[in-house]
């Protein structure tokens, strides 16, 4: 017989059996061995075959299994066959089957006497086996039979999947076909414990070369194997260098930039990861000296090759005290890595101060830890502790070195992201001190508002304002220096005062623009320098709203427009005349004025809310309608809607202000207005007319002061000022106004009078007696008005 014919696919015996015992297969090559057909035994039990007396096999292993076994052939004499069954791969959850091989009887009697085998082992000093053009085993060395701890005449006539089956098998067997169909080369990597060696998995390549005749035949395919491990491993770790410095850092957030550096190590360097940092407010600055323990140590962030990391015995943000005798002191006080083991006993010697951690080292099975200090600049920022409990080997001196390296790249990225976010709360500090901590309540309108720094880019100059005016108006104004970070919200404090200082002196919005201009100027021309780096710009837009006529005046100055919702009806854009940008200096400013129902809604905003790198502003202008005219509510609510419906999840990438006010208007009964005639002889009966309109309004305990008051600032008005003279008196349930105006723009001003004037005091009387007092000027003249609280009257 011919050496091909003996490895014929016939003359292999397999048999599969299956979970319960019973034969599902049997090819024609067990037919040839026993006798039996495949119609006489498939369905039956397998243990039917052995012959009398002899012993089923006792597997140990629960995916292979070899020996000598006894069997009855059909006509009834035993025979013994060598036999190597394993389990082949699962389809479901359910149990595998076994595949049971037999190899060709002259496999039991030694390789034959091949060709192939003797140019491959001629050709090749390492673990080395060679297969045929049908894919069965026609050699191997002992070196490639030590590996598969299997005796090598035994495999002779196999095919790769008969000799096992794990994936690496049908990967050998699929490459095998490629080399024989193409001719070429074929190398194959994988990562695996060899069946025959006692050690870990490791890396194998196996190299798959064609043998070929004389005439240039692909007659076979020599496979050689070859433990490339410490090539792969340093591959391992120049990818997860690379990986690290691509991965670790893309925040400045400390937490997440921790994260990180726990998720880049597990599972390539070790199978739990934990980041410990001291705590910033304690060692948030330069460098003072190494740590003293006990330490506190706040977990930040730790990583699991387990789902839910259980080995953690703290949460994150939970802080807890290493002693001095704990690696991650013993590492921070050195100053360099410590490595502990539990072969070495003294993993368990470190960890005998916590019970805990000495259970988990117990129920996980953990034998090996290491605690890389963090530092950054000569900053100590914490400790990174590397733990293995799935990975049977210890941290070499190579995983030290390479520990090191990936926490000295993360160690830089948290120290800059605890830079920043000290930086940031500084900003945002100073920020949230120039920004009104409350909106007054006014008998104007009711307001609301929300102020987001941004998400990266750091906290800029947006602002907004409700400043009580004269005669129950309010002025509303919003704003937004360009640039962030500190000099913006320091520039914004100073056009935020500015303002308040303008609306004291009841300036028109477009006049009040115009001054504010100026400063502008003013402040580039100061911080610019030669270079004009240091240009200040802004936007504004401010309003004043009267509720006893219900009439809002407002300019804007390169500000987006403001939004009107009236009740019950669609939300829509004011058409306002388009003011320059503050700092451009020489142009003018318009204001509109409009009225509104009671009940309106203005909004005011600054552009971060409309553009993101979704939208664009009209796509912003657009949700933004739609967003206030959904249901009504409350102005929190609506603010809280239109954040949500305009802001992604993670932020704006600038800063928002928004401003809602809802207006509110006066009664004509809460109002009482009088013409004077210029004769001083008449202020008594005018007296008068305001006692009987207090009692009428059931203010009787104000009278003694605002006749007192108003007979006061009318006489001066009779004696200074210039016809026509009006005297108004305005009250709500806190605030009584008394208002006399006249065409004399000379506004009054408060003197001390001396021992003998005869006069001088009046002015200092009424400051006296009221909550406030002042002067605003009007188109027609000015007006003098006083305000009395009603609350500290009836107390």
């Amino acid at each position: 017989m011919s050496p091909d014919e003996a490895f014929d696919d016939g003359v292999a015996a397999r048999a599969v059996i299956a979970a319960d015992g019973t034969l599902t297969e049997w090819s024609e090559g067990a037919r040839r061995l026993l006798g039996h057909t495949a119609a006489e035994v498939v369905g039956r039990p397998a243990a039917a075959l052995l012959a009398d007396g002899a012993e089923p096999p006792s597997v140990t292993d629960d995916s292979r299994w070899s020996g000598t076994l006894t069997l009855r052939h059909r006509d009834g004499h035993p025979v013994s066959v060598w036999v190597l069954a394993h389990r082949r791969p699962p389809d479901g959850p359910k149990a595998t089957d076994w595949l049971a091989v037999s190899p060709p009887e002259s496999g039991g009697q030694g390789m034959p006497d091949d060709p192939l085998v003797h140019m491959a082992l001629t050709q090749s000093p390492c673990a080395m086996m060679i297969f045929d053009e049908r894919l069965r085993l026609r050699g191997l060395n002992d070196a490639m039979a030590d590996l598969l701890g299997l005796p090598a005449g035994r495999m002779v006539g196999l095919k790769p999947t008969d000799i096992g089956s794990r994936p690496q098998n049908t990967e050998l067997e699929d490459n095998l076909r490629r080399v024989l169909d193409t001719g070429r080369r074929q190398d194959m990597q994988t990562y695996m414990k060899a069946t025959g060696e006692s050690r870990a998995a490791h890396a194998w390549l196996a190299r798959m070369a064609p043998l070929t005749d004389g005439t240039g035949r692909v007659r076979g395919v020599c496979v050689t194997a070859h433990d490339f491990s410490d090539q792969y491993r340093s591959r391992e770790r120049l990818l997860l260098v690379n990986e690290a410095s691509v991965r670790i850092g893309t925040t400045l957030d400390v937490t997440r930039t921790a994260q990180e550096l726990a998720d880049v190590c597990v599972p390539t360097l070790a199978d739990f990861v934990s980041v410990d940092l001291l705590d910033p407010r304690e060692y948030g600055g330069e460098s003072a000296g190494p740590p003293v323990p006990p330490l506190s140590l706040r977990r930040c962030a730790h990583q699991s090759v387990n789902r839910g990391s259980p080995e953690a015995v703290a949460k994150p943000g939970q802080v807890q005290v290493y002693p001095e005798n704990s690696p991650q002191s013993a590492s921070l006080m050195a100053g360099h890595t410590v490595v502990a083991s539990g072969a070495s006993g003294d993993l368990e010697r470190w960890l005998a101060w916590d019970p805990l951690r000495y259970r988990r080292i117990q129920e996980y099975g953990i034998h090996s830890t290491m605690s890389v200090p963090l530092q950054a600049r000569g900053t100590t920022l914490g400790v990174a502790v590397f733990t293995r409990f799935r990975r049977p080997e210890g941290f070499t001196p190579d995983d030290v070195l390479l520990a090191e390296e990936v926490t000295a790249r993360a160690a830089v990225c948290i120290d800059n992201a605890r830079r920043y976010s000290r930086e940031r709360e500084t900003t945002l500090t100073l920020q949230r001190s120039l920004l009104p901590r409350t909106l007054p309540r006014t008998a104007a309108v009711e307001a609301a508002s929300r102020y987001l720094p941004a998400t990266r880019s750091g906290v800029g100059g947006d602002w907004f304002d409700v400043i009580p005016l004269s005669g129950m108006r309010v002025a509303m104004i919003v704003g937004d220096v360009v640039g962030h970070g500190i000099q913006a919200s320091a520039t914004m404090g100073r056009l935020r005062t500015a303002v308040r200082t303008l609306a004291d002196i009841d300036l028109a919005p477009d006049e009040l623009l115009t001054h504010l201009d100026d400063l502008v100027v003013r402040l580039s021309a100061e911080s610019g320098g030669d270079d004009g780096t240091g240009e200040v710009g802004a936007t504004c837009l401010y309003a004043v709203y009267d509720p006893v006529s219900r009439r809002c005046t407002l300019a804007r100055a390169g500000h987006p427009l403001p939004l009107l919702v009236p009740p019950g009806g669609p939300a829509h854009h004011l058409a306002l005349p388009s003011g320059p940008p503050l700092g451009v200096g020489g142009l003018p400013f318009e204001a509109a004025e409009v009225e509104l129902r009671e009940g309106s809604i203005l909004v005011f905003h600054t552009d971060g809310l409309l553009v993101s790198r979704e939208r664009d502003v009209d796509a912003g202008g657009r949700m933004l309608r739609e967003a206030l005219s959904g249901p009504a509510g409350s102005l929190d609510e609506i603010c809280d809607r239109v954040l949500n419906t305009l802001l992604p999840p993670g932020g704006s990438s600038d800063d928002v202000a928004l401003l809602l006010a809802r207006t509110r208007g006066l009664p004509s009964t809460q109002v009482a207005t009088w013409d004077i005639p210029a004769d001083p002889a008449l202020v008594a009966p005018i007296r008068k007319q305001v006692v009987d309109q207090l009692e009428r309004w059931g203010l009787s305990e104000a009278t003694f002061t605002a006749e007192l008051v108003v007979s006061e600032l009318v006489t001066n008005a009779i004696r200074y000022g210039a016809p026509p003279i009006r005297l108004r008196l305005i009250h709500d349930a806190a605030t009584l106004i008394c208002e006399v105006s006249d065409t004399n723009h000379t506004a009054p001003h408060l003197r001390r009078a001396k021992t003998w004037d005869e006069g001088g005091r009046g002015l200092l009387l009424v400051a006296q007696l009221t909550q406030r007092w002042g002067s605003r000027h009007t188109a027609e003249g000015k007006t003098i008005w006083a305000e009395l609280a009603l609350l500290d009257e009836e107390i």
